[in-house]
């Protein structure tokens, strides 16, 4: 990561790593922006389903993405696909209900580098940006 400015405490600050939020939940969407904003990650963009995070995805090029697996129009799984053939590296967590196993299964096959269930609990997600980071 290249170092962008020093603080004033002689820390050295970085580029924060640019997030996409997929869901089609309003309220999920802020949640997960909240937390992640406080966690350092700059929140580039929210889209409410697969066809607008692909647009936003191509226009954005982010470097994490939360995924929503149950949407309308086009759904997680059909996104993460779509996503992986355009970027094979960005890391895409999906976010799913607990009744949703066999789909977090099957996103975790197709490439996304972990999962999160909703309700969104903050020290969950947490620790799952620790890992993929």
């Amino acid at each position: 990561m290249n170092t962008i400015c020093k603080s004033f405490r002689s820390q050295t600050v970085r580029a924060a790593k640019k997030v996409l939020i997929v869901d089609d939940s309003k309220f999920a969407r802020n949640t997960l922006a909240l937390i992640l904003t406080n966690q350092g990650y700059d929140v580039v963009g929210e889209a409410k389903n697969g066809i607008e995070a692909l647009h936003l995805f191509r226009l954005l090029r982010p470097d994490l993405v939360l995924l929503d697996i149950n949407m309308p129009e086009m759904d997680g799984l059909e996104t993460l696909r779509a996503i992986r053939l355009i970027d094979d590296r960005v890391k895409v967590i999906v976010v799913s209900s607990m009744d949703q196993e066999f789909l977090i299964k099957d996103a975790l096959i197709v490439g996304a580098v972990g999962f999160v269930t909703k309700p969104i609990r903050r020290n969950m997600l947490v620790k799952m940006l620790a890992n993929i980071n």
